[in-house]
């Protein structure tokens, strides 16, 4: 069944690649030699298994850049390239000569892939600040407020590095944290760049009173020990809850859930069985499910990302669908649930339709 789905897919993705490319042709062939058809040929199969060599070839910085945005490239093409198809269909209705819009389709097409390649990279590397106001009625802290600061599905990796980690850490501090969560997709399932880019000296700069603590997503594993990805994790300053509790002064649980992928995780009524809950329970969930047993276990507020919001509409029509909270707030009883859109980028470095974004949340807690 998988070999079928496999080759199915391989099939599908074939044909589009060579949609893409017989566009292109159609557009360039006037202004170029016959000889370069070898040429764009030999490219468009080189940019099209990209993305596939650049997992076979491990730790290829190189390949990475080039698969990540020739994604972008194929993805803005899929959505492009119909509607300029369908728009030259139509002016044969016309009398338009023929040359001239053969010629003026192209231009427009180059014009607004490159636009919107320009606007989606602003839109994933000049991230936002969302803010959330929620109360839970539940005795806090004495001053009866609390500062969480959330940045999720950063996919720190060959695109998304060190200057975006530095970006991160600044705003992060800027918002004044009292505490830190990050609830996975830590890294881009390679902790090589992590490693070599010094990301987790970075990230220890974060400054927050009541710690900085970590879940895991179902993009942070590489061909390795989960155990050395956490280690490596905790000597940048945070703390990794990988389906563990933890009690934070004698007012707050954090609970840090396995990604819901592995099949390993534990229920969350046997993971929060000894947890008071007359008091507050936060939970790091990196997937946004399961929200009925979250509300009927007494969790107060849950914390999630991996959605990014579709990252590239109308994606995010397929994750509204999908996710009952795919992006922002939403409340079901006691319980809070709030969901960013992400921090980084998967794949095309690129996001229309969402953006990248820290979120900070005001928490007030009752009498």
């Amino acid at each position: 069944m998988f070999i079928i789905l496999g080759l199915v897919f391989i099939l599908l993705y074939a044909a589009i690649v060579f949609y893409i490319g017989w566009s292109g042709w159609s557009w360039i062939k006037p202004a170029v030699s016959a000889r370069f058809r070898l040429v764009y040929i030999i490219l468009l199969v080189f940019l099209a298994s990209s993305l596939i060599l650049s997992r076979v070839v491990a730790g290829s910085a190189v390949l990475s850049v080039i698969g990540s945005y020739w994604l972008a490239l194929f993805s803005l093409s899929v959505l492009v390239l119909p509607v300029i198809h369908l728009i030259v269909w139509l002016t044969k209705l016309s009398r338009l000569p023929r040359h001239a819009v053969q010629k003026w389709s192209g231009i427009i097409t180059l014009l607004l892939l490159a636009g919107l390649i320009g606007f989606g990279s602003f839109n994933a590397f000049s991230p936002v600040t969302r803010s959330y106001d929620i109360r839970i009625g539940k005795p806090g802290p004495e001053s009866g407020k609390l500062h969480i600061v959330m940045a999720s599905d950063m996919h720190f990796g060959y695109l998304s590095g060190k200057s975006h980690a530095e970006r991160m850490v600044k705003e992060i501090n800027a918002l004044k944290p009292d505490i830190v969560l990050l609830p996975g997709d830590i890294v881009d399932d390679d902790i090589m760049p992590y490693k070599n880019k010094g990301i987790g000296d970075i990230l220890s700069g974060i400054k927050a009173p009541l710690g900085v603590y970590a879940s895991l997503g179902n993009h942070d594993r590489f061909e390795g020990e989960t155990q050395e990805l956490i280690s490596l994790l905790e000597e940048s300053g945070m703390q990794v809850l990988y389906d563990e509790t933890v009690q934070i002064g004698d007012w707050l649980t954090l609970v840090g859930r396995k990604d819901y992928s592995d099949k390993e995780r534990a229920g969350l009524a046997d993971l929060i069985k000894e947890t008071d809950r007359t008091k507050p329970v936060v939970m790091l969930e990196h997937q946004p499910v399961e929200f009925a047993a979250a509300e009927e276990q007494g969790i107060d507020l849950m914390l999630s990302g991996h959605t990014h919001r579709g990252q590239i509409a109308p994606a995010n029509l397929i994750t509204s669908r999908i996710f009952e909270n795919d992006w922002g707030y939403l409340q079901k009883g006691q319980m809070h649930s709030i969901v960013s859109s992400g921090y980084g980028f998967w794949g095309p470095p690129i996001r229309i339709g969402s953006r990248s974004e820290i979120v900070s949340i005001q928490v007030t807690f009752a009498d």
